[in-house]
């Protein structure tokens, strides 16, 4: 079994693209509207592209309009790690992989009911497995 928090960056760099190290390992943020999932619709379920952790299902999935993939809740909260991000001159609450540290994006609490919660997620931090 492999210990996703031991990989070091270099290891990280040999099994991600360029573009998915930029988000995932050094907490990037992919354009608005250009992720493969902003508007993905299949039932499925959505995994870290990391480490391949089962983090949420499409029936959970909404349209924000914010571009990004997003979710009111995760498969379960002890999935996802959640953390104060000041950077860019805002203070916002990051969210991460729980199993491997993967950067995943964003909550906010200005999603839909039951929970409120907006899980902002760039489509580069995550996999998709159709039903």
């Amino acid at each position: 079994m492999i210990d996703y928090k031991k990989i070091t960056n270099d290891e990280w760099r040999e099994r991600l693209t360029d573009m998915e190290y930029q988000i995932c390992i050094e907490k990037g943020t992919e354009p608005a509207f250009s992720g493969e999932y902003h508007d993905k619709k299949t039932e499925g379920t959505y995994l870290c592209r990391c480490c391949g952790e089962p983090l949420f299902r499409s029936e959970h999935k909404y349209d924000s309009g914010s571009g990004w993939a997003s979710f009111y809740q995760p498969l379960s909260s002890d999935l996802i790690t959640e953390c104060a991000d000041t950077s860019h001159g805002m203070v916002r609450v990051e969210t991460t992989c729980s199993s491997c540290g993967c950067h995943l994006g964003h909550v906010f609490t200005d999603g839909p009911d039951p929970t409120g919660l907006r899980y902002c997620t760039n489509s580069l931090s995550l996999q998709f497995k159709k039903e």
